[in-house]
């Protein structure tokens, strides 16, 4: 059995005024840009340390104003990059599983996005044991707000199922499971994370990975908002 599998990553371009806005306040623009910068990061070095790992990244943004710009720039060297098309975020998702498949033809592809920064080789790792179980043409995993934070498919062309489902709701978890379902897929279950979308999520994730960029990052807003404080009472 082939155990490589692609890992895609559908990223962002961590730009001040565009990423995270919803960590603002307590961090400014240019933090909540930071925060989104160190998750990607977090989760690039997590997929290079996941073993039979293909890296792809689709990307959308510039990441010549992004925070980290240059950072993002070296770890990307060791990705196939391309970039997100599509009508809307569902219809770049779907692209994105089929531009890999095009790219690594034959080969299971899991998606993931750059929220959860507390994921873990191991984590991905188990992605690709749970997706070739001989029962399960999909995997999905659940996201703590009602979404997904990971989505496995053994044919990349199966997401196409994701373009008629709404994304960023309460219920974008259950639909997108009764999608797959109705496309004739067995769907397995993953473990269940939490996207990082306000600055509570973000504390309790930093916690998960407390040597990380993500958790320093977090760190930092909350250091600059004592001396505020400080500075504010004297």
């Amino acid at each position: 059995m082939n155990l490589s599998f692609c890992i895609l990553v559908v990223a962002k371009a961590p730009v001040p005024g565009f990423a995270k806005t919803r960590l603002c306040p307590p961090a400014s623009a240019l933090q909540a840009a930071d925060i989104a910068a160190a998750s990607l990061l977090d989760t690039l070095g997590a997929v290079l340390d996941t073993p039979g790992a293909i890296p792809v990244v689709a990307m959308t943004g510039d990441l010549a104003n992004a925070a980290r710009g240059r950072e993002i720039s070296r770890a990307l060297r060791e990705f196939a990059v391309f970039a997100q098309h599509g009508r809307d975020f569902a219809a770049r998702l779907a692209n994105a599983h089929i531009d890999t498949g095009t790219l690594h033809p034959g080969l299971p592809v899991v998606q993931i996005g750059m929220d959860t920064p507390q994921v873990t080789p191991e984590i991905l790792a188990s992605t690709r044991e749970a997706l070739l179980q001989p029962d399960h043409d999909a995997v999905l995993g659940p996201a703590e707000d009602g979404g997904w934070w990971a989505l496995g498919l053994r044919d990349p062309h199966h997401a196409r199922a994701l373009t008629d489902v709404p994304m960023s709701q309460t219920d974008t978890g259950d639909l997108t499971r009764q999608a797959l379902v109705d496309k004739g897929l067995n769907v397995g279950s993953l473990i269940t994370l939490s996207d990082v979308d306000t600055m509570a999520d973000a504390h309790r994730v930093a916690k998960l990975n407390p040597l990380g960029r993500f958790s320093e990052a977090v760190a930092a807003v909350q250091q600059q908002g004592s001396v505020d404080q400080q500075g504010s009472a004297a």
